[in-house]
């Protein structure tokens, strides 16, 4: 078959490599456009366009690909394969191949429609998530199901483990479920609409931490974002990121939710809503570099025993 894959970041960078691994004629990689990235501004190529370069393989990168697809339709593909490419397809791409368009999707649909679905699927305190193979349409992730594979999400997880996990799974299951869809044999189900949940793209007051919400509550929402976009809150109006958290167990407060409960060497002892105790390990004060947490307490910092977090 003649392949356009469509992707942009390295999720989706794994599953080109795959393609590649297992010997597919991919005549053309879309990927975003090239951004500037961090303070310095560096111009910086998406990693699906790494491995497409690597392999020879022409790049377009539209800007907006609902007006700007000619490209695409040029070459003739016989089905493209999309996975976290970032932007809507137009009708007129997706009725082009002759096989139609599939997409590798990070979720067991229809559970987790939408941009952030491992995102989610941890702050929500799944067990488990998963990779689904599907047939796309003009509506976001809706298209009939053709297979899927689950796997579990450890209390250790977090997005970043997460999306390496899902990226290998996705590989594996699209490079074993191509033939089926080439000779005729794919299954084919409809997704079931009354049992769809959402999983929009991460919002600013997302990324904040309620303290009242439960010490689970609060340990899955700071796990489901990292390593990025990061869980965030605030003392004495200074904002500060929280990288990574875990349980207190062995303690319990009857503290006011957010109050500074004790600060050890193993990091800072948050008041949860339900009364649970959240060590925080890894956090780093706006304006000031990431550092090692013993080094932070033996420096000068604004955490203090009694203290609220915002």
């Amino acid at each position: 078959m003649r392949i356009v894959f469509m992707g942009t970041p390295d999720f989706a960078a794994n599953v080109l490599q795959a393609l590649m691994d297992a010997k597919h004629e991919v005549v053309l990689v879309v990927s975003q456009p090239d951004r500037a990235v961090g303070r310095k501004r560096v111009m910086t190529k998406t990693p699906v366009k790494n491995v497409a370069e690597a392999h020879g393989i022409s790049v377009f990168q539209p800007e907006q690909i609902k007006v700007d697809y000619t490209s695409i339709l040029e070459v003739n593909a016989d089905i493209i394969v999309t996975a976290a490419y970032g932007q809507i397809v137009p009708k007129a791409v997706l009725d082009a191949p002759r096989l139609g368009c599939i997409n590798v999707h990070a979720s067991l649909l229809p559970k987790y429609r939408g941009g952030a679905p491992i995102h989610q699927a941890i702050i929500d305190g799944e067990p488990e998530t998963g990779v689904t193979i599907m047939y796309m349409e003009e509506t976001m992730d809706t298209g009939d199901i053709i297979s899927q594979k689950a796997i579990p999400i450890l209390e250790s997880d977090d997005v970043g483990s997460m999306f390496e996990k899902l990226s290998v799974v996705g590989a594996d299951l699209l490079t074993a479920t191509l033939p089926a869809i080439e000779n005729g044999t794919a299954g084919r189900a409809v997704q079931d609409a009354t049992k769809a949940t959402y999983a929009s793209n991460i919002k600013r007051e997302q990324e904040k931490i309620k303290w009242r919400k439960t010490l689970k509550e609060v340990y899955n929402q700071i796990r489901g974002l990292h390593p990025w976009p990061v869980a965030y809150s605030v003392i004495d109006e200074t904002q500060f990121k929280v990288f990574r958290s875990e349980k207190a167990v062995d303690i319990k407060s009857a503290g006011e939710p957010g109050t500074i409960l004790g600060i050890t060497a193993d990091g800072i002892e948050v008041t949860c809503g339900d009364g649970g105790v959240l060590r925080l390990i890894d956090v780093q004060i706006a304006g000031k570099k990431r550092i090692a947490m013993k080094d932070l307490l033996n420096g000068s910092h604004p955490f203090e025993m009694g203290k609220k977090l915002g």
